[in-house]
């Protein structure tokens, strides 16, 4: 089959597109047919090794998994022995490892049926980034009808789903981008939208009940200056820092902030299950969450769209089609 590999950490120069064997099916995993690949800042991490912390699950000289790739979305095409909840045939959408490829084996508990009335292409656009941001809003910042929330990095994949799914449970929504995002998060259902090239969300007088800072870098100090009395902050990924930790720095001091302050400060990394795809896929189909996808790229170019993704150039997400 055909698949993007690497075999040694770096920039996407070290990705190939080559012909490599199937996946070996384990009992509890589903063989998918893939159709589509989505593209996140995951597969950047899991591509450079960096920070180096990470390299402790993905491998710490060369990647464990040489096959790029995590949101996927397909057809089954086998199943396990003791997988009883798919059959072949099924359009599904999940996480798994080593999605740029025609084919991948995904663990049953990461899958769900594919929403109805969804392309294959947005599909693949849901699992990590949309489940990312239902966690984030419902578990980690507990948000209410009625609240105030900004958004920062609302023009990305996971802050745009952010955007839609907070004003599906009722509030208010301040999304924060760039110039060139401002009518994509308009569009979302953003009640209000920040240029940050113009203001910086962090200088408003404006304060909020729930704060999402979306793979960002503000001082700690700045952030809590947006907030109510009893408001809280949900950090979701970080970039920046040293190559050693990236953002866990801050991440760590938020959390031991928060044992000595009265606002809420949460970090998080989010897995893929069930339950939650599924509460994805009846918000697609009410109609209440539509997946933004900006760009699809054949899975030949999968390197151009992580460099795309890195550097600021996809509005929303970005998808690799595998046809």
């Amino acid at each position: 089959m055909k698949a993007i590999v690497q075999d040694s950490y770096g920039s996407a120069d070290v990705l190939r597109f080559e012909d490599v064997d199937r996946p070996v099916l384990g009992d509890r995993d589903v063989l998918v047919g893939v159709r589509a690949a989505g593209v996140d800042l995951g597969v950047w991490h899991a591509m450079t090794g960096l920070p180096y912390l990470a390299r402790l699950g993905l491998g710490l000289r060369a990647p464990r998994t040489r096959v790029r790739g995590m949101d996927v979305a397909g057809v089954v095409v086998a199943v396990g022995s003791e997988v009883t909840a798919y059959r072949p045939g099924e359009e599904v959408f999940g996480t798994g490892n080593g999605t740029f490829a025609e084919y991948a084996a995904v663990r049953e508990d990461r899958l769900a049926r594919k929403p109805a009335g969804t392309t294959f292409e947005e599909a693949a656009a849901l699992p990590t980034s949309a489940v990312t941001a239902l966690r984030a809003l419902r578990d980690q910042g507990r948000v209410q009808a009625g609240q105030r929330v900004l958004v920062i990095g609302a023009g990305g994949g996971v802050g745009s789903y952010a955007v839609q799914l907070a004003k599906a449970f009722g509030a208010h929504v301040t999304g924060v981008c760039s110039t060139s995002k401002v009518e994509v998060v308009r569009s979302l259902g953003a009640d209000e939208v920040v240029d940050y090239t113009v203001t910086d969300p962090t200088d408003a007088p404006e304060r909020y009940d729930l704060v999402l800072d979306i793979a960002g870098n503000r001082p700690l100090g700045r952030l809590r200056r947006v907030l109510t009395t009893r408001g809280t902050l949900v950090i979701v990924g970080g970039e920046g820092g040293d190559r050693l930790t990236g953002g866990m720095g801050r991440n760590l001091r938020a959390a031991l902030l928060s044992t000595v302050v009265r606002h809420r400060l949460r970090f998080f990394f989010a897995l893929t299950r069930t339950p939650d795809l599924e509460t994805l896929a009846e918000l697609v189909g009410s109609g209440a969450v539509r997946p933004a996808v900006d760009r699809v790229y054949p899975l030949a170019d999968a390197p151009q769209a992580i460099r795309d993704l890195r550097e600021g150039r996809i509005r929303g997400k970005a998808v690799v089609s595998v046809g």
